[in-house]
């Protein structure tokens, strides 16, 4: 299966995402694909066999969203300046989430930018990260927060991967999936309900969907100035949670799934989505292993901490929400503070 990305911009960016297993892809000059230990002791020897280039070098870089910074993506960058690349390079990204960012943000920064291809082997990965070129490291102050928007040129999406993925890494993709169907399709939110994820055809068919609507979003809106700041449904919250727990309690997908059930709970207070909604969509959470709850320790600190979310301008927070019922969404940026704090305050430890 191919689906198209054509985004509706004056620069005329296009690519295509590939969900098929690895074949022979011809890539020009010389390519680097950045991986980690834990991913290439898995699938290097596949993807090495798969690319036709003149030259492959490999970049190891550490295993964990902990070194998803500046030092890596340096690191990276020393290794393409001593092996001498050039702006007709490419890199390939070949890793989950973690890896995805922070080669497509060398990319962008290598000689002003060179290509690179995306080959995401974690669920979360292929059904959302690796689609729409957003690319970046996280620093003290958030997640993500340093980066830039930049497109592959290619996105080789191979269900294979998913084999030799631990069970939590898996559920937490599905976190993501959970919010496409929330925000965008309730039809797609019943499939959800009913599959079977040991199915192998029923996750080709939770991919496809994933990949063809977030590629919808793209294609309307590339920099998330409108519809594309929907998919970040559960990640006001999450990023809170990622960043109070040291980006090391939580996987992204386990922090968006909690994040996801604050939102409910704020939606609630607003009149947005009933309580059975709510509690529908934690129960399809739980049914795929994801956490659904998070103590916080301190309301006030937590509140604060959304100004520090990319999403928040002119001192106003933005928070992605249910509106009326599964499927469809709302952005909403003028929501009184006690009216937050009170959504909060559910989950403040006694």
């Amino acid at each position: 299966m191919i689906v198209p990305i054509n985004i509706e911009s004056k620069d005329n960016k296009s690519y295509n995402i590939y969900i098929q297993a690895l074949k022979n892809i011809k890539i020009d000059g010389k390519v680097a694909i950045v991986t980690n230990p834990t991913v290439a002791k898995f699938h290097l020897d596949r993807a090495i066999k798969s690319i036709n280039a003149d030259k492959i070098e490999v970049i190891e870089v550490p295993d964990g969203e902990e070194y998803k910074n500046m030092d890596t993506v340096l690191f990276i960058l020393d290794r393409l300046f001593e092996a001498k690349f050039d702006r007709k390079s490419t890199l390939v990204a070949l890793g989950g989430g973690v890896i995805g960012d922070m080669t497509g943000f060398s990319a962008s920064l290598y000689q002003r930018g060179i290509n690179f291809i995306q080959m995401p082997t974690t669920l979360l990965a292929q059904v959302d990260a690796s689609v729409g070129g957003k690319t970046g490291v996280n620093n003290k102050y958030g997640k993500n927060l340093i980066g830039a928007f930049y497109q592959p040129k290619a996105v080789y999406i191979d269900p294979k991967f998913l084999d030799t993925l631990p069970q939590r890494e898996f559920s937490a993709g599905l976190a993501e999936v959970v919010k496409m169907a929330v925000m965008f399709d309730s039809d797609f939110y019943s499939f959800l309900k009913e599959v079977d994820i040991k199915n192998s055809d029923d996750i080709v068919k939770i991919i496809a969907k994933s990949v063809s609507l977030k590629a919808d979003v793209v294609n309307q809106d590339e920099k998330e100035s409108g519809i594309r700041a929907v998919l970040n449904y559960g990640h006001t919250f999450g990023h809170v949670i990622e960043n109070l727990t040291n980006y090391k309690k939580y996987l992204h997908g386990e922090a968006v799934a909690i994040g996801m059930v604050m939102a409910n709970e704020l939606a609630i207070n607003l009149g947005l989505l009933s309580r059975d909604e709510a509690n529908d969509i934690k129960e399809l959470l739980k049914k795929f292993d994801l956490p659904t709850n998070f103590d916080i320790d301190d309301v006030e600190e937590f509140y604060e901490h959304f100004y520090l979310d990319k999403k928040s301008a002119n001192n106003k927070i933005s928070f992605i929400l249910p509106n009326g019922k599964i499927g469809s969404h709302i952005i909403k940026k003028d929501i009184p503070k006690d009216i937050v704090i009170k959504a909060l305050n559910r989950f403040k430890v006694e």
